[in-house]
């Protein structure tokens, strides 16, 4: 009897070519590894937000490199090139890497980060397992985000699913019994489980009347819940500022129209109901849900601005 066969028989190995040396490197062992995916109902365009928030801030150096044509449909999800003039520039290659980073206090962890594969999800499946398994990858936390009936002027809200309880209890603010389509990262999330790792999944909740457009609260929200997770520093500061400028637009919206006055209201009424009594744990606390002291943030602070600012 032939056991059961998840995916193809290919060689999950030949989906990426890899830094040799990097990747041998013991310095890449028990690292945290973070995933984030565009393409699939990324609602206020947070995964993409923190994708280049996180490689355009901190420095990245590319361990594994995945290859695009064995895993993007170019005729549905067609790249974008520009013409100028009388010529063609700036090819927008379909990009899926893993990467090593580091944060602001020097710790290092990895990021997957680009294009959710249109096809081959098994076998990329047991790819992105296999090196999780080579590496010995302490915990993987993954990322997207969905509309939902919540108003701007509220907490961004998140579910939290996975494996790790101490990260998913006091921290959802939505848990439902629902079908929805499947992302890679769901398939991952499942792989991962399957292999007894350990993973947590991380929903942005974002107004559903905001979802197409750039939602900066949204992705700070995100980066804010990753680096709880991992106890890793990462940078938001300018995601912030630039949420600080759209808030400043959607008031200014919301102001010219009573319709739109309506619907936040009605929005705030039925959240403020739900949310109720409810008592979520602070993005600060640890494991056994206590919070740091103030010797522990202050050292943790100190050590930030030294890197920030290393000659005073």
């Amino acid at each position: 009897m032939l056991e059961r066969i998840s995916g193809s028989l290919l060689d999950p190995d030949a989906l990426y070519a890899s830094n040799i040396e990097l990747f041998h490197s013991p310095a890449l062992r028990g690292l945290n590894l973070v995933m984030g995916f565009t393409g699939f109902a990324d609602a206020g365009h947070v995964v993409r937000q923190i994708n280049a928030e996180l490689l355009d801030t901190l420095d990245a150096v590319p361990v594994a490199v995945f290859d695009a044509d064995q895993l993007i449909d170019y005729r549905s999800r067609r790249p974008h090139i520009s013409f100028v003039e009388d010529h063609l520039q700036d090819y927008q290659e379909p990009k899926l890497a893993l990467y090593k980073l580091t944060d602001g206090l020097g710790s290092p962890f990895l990021l997957l980060a680009g294009f959710e594969p249109d096809l081959q999800w098994e076998r990329f499946a047991r790819a992105v397992v296999g090196i999780v398994e080579k590496l010995d990858v302490n915990l993987v936390t993954w990322i997207h985000s969905i509309p939902m009936p919540v108003p701007h002027t509220r907490p961004v809200g998140v579910t939290v699913h996975g494996n790790r309880p101490e990260l998913i209890e006091g921290i959802s603010v939505w848990k439902p019994t629902v079908d929805v389509p499947a992302a890679v990262g769901h398939i991952l999330e499942l792989r991962l489980m399957e292999a007894e790792r350990n993973v947590a999944g991380y929903v942005i909740h974002v107004p559903h009347y905001l979802a197409d457009a750039e939602y900066p609260p949204a992705a700070v929200a995100g980066l804010e819940f990753l680096g709880a997770a991992t106890s890793l520093m990462l940078p938001a500061d300018r995601l912030r500022e630039a949420g600080r400028e759209v808030g400043r637009q959607i008031a200014e919206q919301v102001a010219a129209s009573e319709d739109v006055q309506q619907v936040v209201s009605r929005l705030e009424e039925r959240y403020d109901e739900k949310a109720e009594g409810t008592v979520r744990r602070s993005l600060l606390a640890d494991e056994n849900d206590e919070l740091p002291n103030g010797d522990e943030l202050g050292a943790a602070v100190e050590a930030y601005l030294a890197r920030e600012n290393p000659h005073p």
